[in-house]
């Protein structure tokens, strides 16, 4: 399988990093890039072939990954409209719909959309992906063979799932940093060093998430566990409980699902 990439930024770097660690030929990964330093950059630590312009590719690979900025991408892929035969195009750009990326590939319909997340960085990401009516079993295994690359993979039955996708894993991460960021401060409060709380913090979440993972239980009977009447955790939960905690993080995803249904719109507008 031959794999072209649109666009050599961060996510593009993380899965393409991950498909040579998973013995992936460099020889089968090449890329478009218009800077000209992150093209020196794929080639030196990846040992692909990166190129300025989509015109100058030999051939276009079997997955095309489209990596580039929402922004940017009527324009990124204008060009390669003309190069598509049976290739799979996978978009990983944020907010993009299927129905807009292939008006502007002239009708091209073998698409996947994708939602991956920034722990993805690190081969920790968890994405999901929806695929058109057109997209084979095969092409289906072959998307997935890609976005393992860089975490655990799901597909969703339905485009308009990957709004709460987003609001979910996509952004979900920031909220696990404002909540360790609160541990934290509060252990600093409490009189822990800077250095003791953040420690404290950050591997309490990871060992609670590890838990969660292995344990096969589901996380009410985790916390129900931990929660002993009479004590700490009981006083805490106690807390959160009356200041609607939950409640008000629910709200908040809701809030981040429907900003997510407004970009699409926003982003899949025609200039005029």
């Amino acid at each position: 399988m031959n794999i072209t990439f649109i666009g050599g930024g961060n996510m593009a770097g993380a899965i393409i990093g991950g498909l040579v660690r998973q013995n992936i030929d460099a020889r089968l990964i090449n890329a478009v890039e218009v800077v000209p330093e992150l093209r020196e950059q794929l080639a030196q630590r990846f040992g692909i072939v990166a190129f300025a312009g989509i015109e100058q590719l030999p051939v276009v690979g079997d997955v095309v990954v489209v990596a580039v900025k929402p922004q940017q991408m009527r324009a990124a892929v204008q060009p390669l409209a003309s190069r598509l035969r049976n290739q799979t195009v996978l978009s990983i750009a944020a907010g993009i719909r299927v129905a807009d990326l292939s008006r502007w590939l002239g009708g091209y319909s073998r698409i996947v959309r994708c939602m991956p997340n920034t722990p993805a960085l690190i081969g920790a990401g968890i994405t999901a992906a929806y695929g058109t009516p057109a997209i084979t079993p095969i092409e289906r295994n072959a998307v997935e063979h890609v976005l393992k690359a860089i975490g655990k993979f799901i597909w969703v039955e339905n485009e308009m799932l990957l709004d709460p996708v987003t609001a979910v894993s996509g952004s979900g991460p920031a909220y696990v940093f404002y909540f360790i960021e609160a541990l934290r401060d509060a252990a600093v409060e409490l009189g822990l060093s800077a250095d003791a709380a953040a420690k404290l913090a950050v591997e309490t979440f990871l060992g609670a998430a590890k838990l969660a993972e292995q344990s096969g239980e589901d996380v009410v009977a985790l916390r129900a566990r931990v929660t002993s009447k009479g004590g700490t955790t009981e006083r805490a939960i106690g807390s959160m409980d009356t200041d609607q905690i939950k409640q008000h993080i629910i709200r908040a995803v809701r809030a981040a699902a429907q900003r997510s249904r407004e970009l699409g719109d926003e982003l899949g507008k025609d200039k005029t």
